[in-house]
C-alpha cells in the first residue's frame, strides 16, 4: 500500500523498495526523502532507517554534511579544531513533486532549505532494473544546481579536519547484523583496505545477501568510496574527500550510482559480471 508521500518500486512485478518523499522527522535529523525498505527478490531486507547507532541514517538516499556550512547529513556537525558539536545548522530537502512515476521508477524534483533560504534545486532520477532471477540493479542519479547567487561549496568532516570521514553524497544504510559484512573490490579486501579508495565497483557481502554498487560517471568513479562494515554497515560516494567540492551559481553537480542488489553471496567475478551488466543497461 502507498500513500501520496511514498510509492513502492517494482521488478516485474514484485515490490523491491519503497520510497518516503515526505518523513516526519526532527530538524536535527535532516529530515529528506528516502528508499526503506530496499529488499531482494526473495524479500531480505537491505536497508535501515534511524538505527540506534547513527539515527540520522535513513536508508538509501543523498545526505551531505556540509553545503556552504549547513548540515544535510543529519546528527553533529565536524568543526575544524573542536571536533563534532550540536549545532542549530540542519537543512531540510522537500519534495516538490514527480515529473515522471512509474511501477519502476520515478524523476523528482527537490529543493535544499536551510535557514529559510533555497540553497539547492535537485533532480533525482531512480529505476529499478530486473538483472537475473536473483538479483536487481537501482539506478540512483541525482543532480544539484546551486540557485542562489553566490558560490557554494560541498564539504565533509574529512575537509574540515576530520582524517577518513569523508562522508556526503548518495549513500546507503544497510542492514546491521550479528557479524559485520565482508567488504571487497577488483583487487582488494576488508574495510580498511577498502574505506577510502576508487575504485569501478565496491561490493557488500551479508547474510544472504549481497550489495554491489557500481559509479556509472566517469566523475562519480572519480569520488572515492566511503566504507563501514565493523561499526555499522553502510557505504557512500564521496562528494568532498581531499577539499571542498565548489558549485558555482547555476552550476551543476550531478553522479549516478548503480547498486545490484542480490540474492546470496557473491564471487568476485559474479559481484564484477554483474556490476558491468547494471550498468551497461
Amino acid at each position: 500500500m502507498t500513500s501520496p508521500d511514498s510509492l513502492v518500486l517494482r521488478v516485474t512485478g514484485r515490490p523491491v523498495g519503497r520510497y518516503v518523499t515526505r518523513p516526519e522527522l526532527p530538524a536535527r535529523l535532516a529530515p529528506r526523502p528516502y528508499l526503506h525498505p530496499v529488499t531482494t527478490l526473495a524479500g531480505t531486507a537491505v536497508t535501515e532507517v534511524s538505527p540506534a547507532d547513527h539515527a540520522h541514517h535513513l536508508g538509501v538516499g543523498v545526505a551531505v554534511p556540509d553545503v556552504e556550512g549547513h548540515n544535510f547529513w543529519g546528527g553533529r556537525t565536524f568543526v575544524r579544531d573542536r571536533g563534532p558539536a550540536e549545532l542549530d545548522n540542519h537543512g531540510a530537502q522537500r519534495h516538490t513533486g514527480f515529473q515522471l512515476r512509474d511501477p519502476d521508477g520515478f524523476v523528482e524534483e527537490l529543493r535544499w532549505v536551510a535557514a529559510g533560504t533555497e540553497l539547492l534545486r535537485e533532480r533525482r532520477t531512480v529505476a529499478a532494473t530486473g538483472l537475473t532471477d536473483t538479483a536487481w540493479a537501482l539506478d540512483f542519479t541525482f543532480s544539484l544546481t546551486n540557485v542562489t547567487t553566490e558560490p557554494l561549496s560541498i564539504g565533509s568532516p574529512a575537509t574540515n579536519g576530520r582524517p577518513g570521514a569523508a562522508y556526503g553524497g548518495f549513500f546507503w544504510r544497510a542492514r546491521k547484523e550479528v557479524r559485520p559484512p565482508e567488504v571487497f573490490t577488483a583487487d582488494r579486501e576488508g574495510e580498511a583496505e577498502v574505506h577510502g579508495t576508487r575504485a569501478d565497483w565496491l561490493a557488500l557481502t551479508g547474510t544472504g545477501w549481497t550489495l554491489v554498487f557500481a559509479g556509472a560517471t566517469e566523475d562519480t568513479r572519480r569520488d572515492p568510496w566511503f566504507v563501514r562494515a565493523a561499526e555499522y554497515p553502510g557505504v557512500g560516494s564521496s562528494l568532498a574527500s581531499a577539499e571542498r567540492l565548489p558549485v558555482e551559481p547555476g552550476g551543476t553537480v550531478v553522479r549516478r550510482v548503480v547498486t545490484v542488489v542480490a540474492d546470496g553471496g557473491l564471487a568476485r567475478n559474479e559481484a564484477a559480471a554483474l556490476a558491468r551488466k547494471a550498468v551497461s543497461q
